[in-house]
């Protein structure tokens, strides 16, 4: 994934729109379309394989 830092700034040296965006979140939301046709049983190989960091994606 790639964690991506958006900044917006109106020529001064401080930026005044800052987003951050981690992958862990845009990965989860994918859970759904990468378990379809799977079994139950399958969604915990499917999730490890994604290596999500859980605490990037509670904040």
């Amino acid at each position: 994934g790639e964690f991506g830092v958006y900044l917006v700034a109106d020529g001064s040296n401080k930026p005044y729109r800052c987003k951050i965006r981690a992958p862990g979140f845009v990965h989860l939301q994918a859970m759904d379309f990468m378990s379809r046709g799977h079994q139950l049983a399958d969604v915990t190989a499917v999730l490890g394989s994604l290596d999500i960091v859980f605490g990037e994606v509670d904040r």
